[in-house]
């Protein structure tokens, strides 16, 4: 018997980092959008736990007990008593390493699939309680839609989304460590006063009336910086979707992926296909928000 969920990609619309925490986190105003690119993850009943993966980058996906989907297998199984004997195979679609939560992704992927096929009956509250102790992009991976995700990401509170917006997301050469990139923050920041993260009242506002114009002019990411200064030819990309004709641009939360808002699926199309031609990018792809969390197929 197996069990497959798809599950979105995100994009941060608003992402406003405080200074670093003792532990070593960063409190976030953290604007999520999921995104209808997806991956899908497949679990089948095994002798043992065992990861597989296929798709784009899929070499650059750790198969072992690393892996957010592994991490998601075993503490359920630990919760409810269960051996972890699953194989848990990952159809990669939503860029490795990116900015883009795809790791997270999976591990929400792998927890709802996993209490599917055991019959656990975990709750929303529990199966969040387990991504919020994966990583603190996990339990959006699980809920999608839009929500305001506060602490480090992780405490989230659901937001209203009057339309459907469109974006094209430039996906670069290589990944972007997200610990490097926040590393990098807090190199650029020192000496001057880090102000507490507070959403952007015009940007829920513009995210509750389907104002992609709107929304263009409030987005943020105050990782931002760090990414360029830790990937100089981000900016370049940066430019190229601008003069393509999207309404902005920005670096998808760490990054190296960059999101482009446009107003609508036909001027996305000529700007994926400008980004390509640029050369500013690897690859370019076109994805409408927002998009459903995980669930079983």
């Amino acid at each position: 018997m197996s069990v497959t969920v798809r599950v979105p990609a995100k994009v941060n619309v608003q992402l406003a980092v405080g200074a670093a925490r003792p532990d070593g986190f960063h409190d976030l105003a953290n604007v999520f959008l999921a995104v209808g690119l997806y991956d899908e993850v497949t679990v089948t009943e095994a002798d043992e736990l065992r990861v597989t993966c296929e798709g784009p980058d899929a070499a650059e996906v750790p198969l072992d007990r690393t892996n957010l989907a592994a991490r998601a297998v075993l503490a359920l199984a630990e919760r409810h008593g269960r051996a972890p004997a699953v194989h848990v195979h990952i159809a990669k679609d939503i860029p490795v390493a990116g900015g883009m939560a795809g790791g997270s992704a999976d591990g929400a992927g792998a927890l709802v699939a996993c209490d599917a096929l055991w019959g656990t009956g975990a709750s929303r509250d529990e199966l969040l309680e387990i991504c919020a102790g994966l990583g603190s992009d996990v339990p959006f991976s699980l809920v999608g839609g839009a929500a305001l995700g506060t602490g480090r990401g992780e405490r989230l509170t659901p937001l209203e989304v009057g339309g459907t917006f469109h974006w094209v997301f430039a996906v670069a050469d290589g990944g972007l460590s997200t610990p490097a990139v926040y590393g990098e923050f807090d190199r650029l920041a020192r000496g001057r006063e880090i102000p507490g993260p507070v959403a952007s009242a015009d940007l829920l506002a513009a995210l509750a009336k389907g104002d992609a114009h709107a929304l263009a002019a409030t987005l943020t990411n105050d990782l931002q910086p760090a990414a360029l200064s830790l990937r100089p030819s981000l900016a370049d990309t940066l430019a190229a979707g601008r003069a393509a004709g999207a309404l902005a641009g920005l670096v998808s939360g760490s990054g190296p992926t960059t999101a482009f808002l446009v107003p609508d699926e036909e001027t996305g199309a000529r700007v994926a296909e400008a980004l390509l031609a640029s050369g500013t990018c690897r690859a370019a792809r076109t994805a409408a928000a927002p998009a459903a969390g995980a669930a079983v197929v």
